[in-house]
């Protein structure tokens, strides 16, 4: 995925409101408020004074025209864009990175499903199960090279887990599919100290048949692109 027009430097004072940072254009000096695309934590992506690029549309429908989107952390990239992950997934399946899933000819987004849920992607084929993928943001480090998920409690994650334990006991296939907004892992573990029950929650789906599989991306101002699955810890 490019970035089209290319994205703008600056240099983060805060983030804040969760929907909200203030920042200083690199180039003009000028001071902005910002929208950012990411209601999450952020854990270590918010530290007042890292490089960071925004993307700017100046149609008039948004209040803040410029938008957060990768954050210079840890010597490396980061995309913070939690709008992006579904699209990056669906990339990397097209690309064959991801099991069997691009054998499946059929790609449908965003259907009804579960408990009042939507899922992110569904596959279907004439030959074999449904297969319900939840795509989930990870831009989160604190080990060097491992990737970790969720960085705060999440009743939603949770939630989703036992919706795709509910499609595997009706016959269908269900995965979880973590894409990592950053480079620098080779393993993908679940946060369970930040959120044990998340983590009983993954154990379960687990046994119950729901697969995991985790997609690095290589970052950088211009593109963030899907570059191959990492290891999973099943815990």
């Amino acid at each position: 995925m490019q970035f089209d027009p290319p994205l703008i430097a600056a240099t983060l004072i805060r983030r804040y409101k969760r929907f909200l940072f203030d920042a200083v254009l690199e180039e003009t000096g000028e001071a902005i408020t910002g929208s950012c695309p990411n209601t999450g934590s952020m854990l270590g992506l918010n530290t007042p004074g890292s490089r960071i690029w925004l993307s700017r549309n100046d149609d008039g429908k948004r209040k803040y025209p410029h938008r957060f989107e990768l954050i210079e952390a840890d010597g490396t990239v980061v995309g913070v864009n939690t709008g992006l992950p579904n699209r990056l997934a669906e990339e990397a399946i097209g690309l064959g990175m991801v099991d069997d899933f691009a054998d499946y000819p059929l790609i449908r987004r965003e259907q009804k499903y579960g408990r009042q849920s939507r899922i992110d992607l569904l596959l279907s084929a004439d030959d074999r199960p449904d297969l319900y993928i939840e795509v989930k943001n990870v831009h989160f480090i604190r080990t060097p090279g491992l990737a970790e998920f969720p960085d705060t409690p999440t009743a939603r994650g949770t939630r989703h887990l036992a919706e795709l334990a509910d499609m595997v006991a009706a016959g269908k296939r269900a995965a979880m599919v973590y894409l990592i907004q950053r480079d620098d892992c080779e393993r993908f573990a679940i946060a369970a100290d930040l959120d044990p029950v998340y983590a009983e929650a993954f154990k379960c789906a687990r046994r119950a048949g729901v697969e995991a599989f985790a997609i690095k991306c290589n970052v950088s101002r211009d593109s963030i692109t899907p570059d191959g699955t990492v290891l999973v810890d099943n815990m």
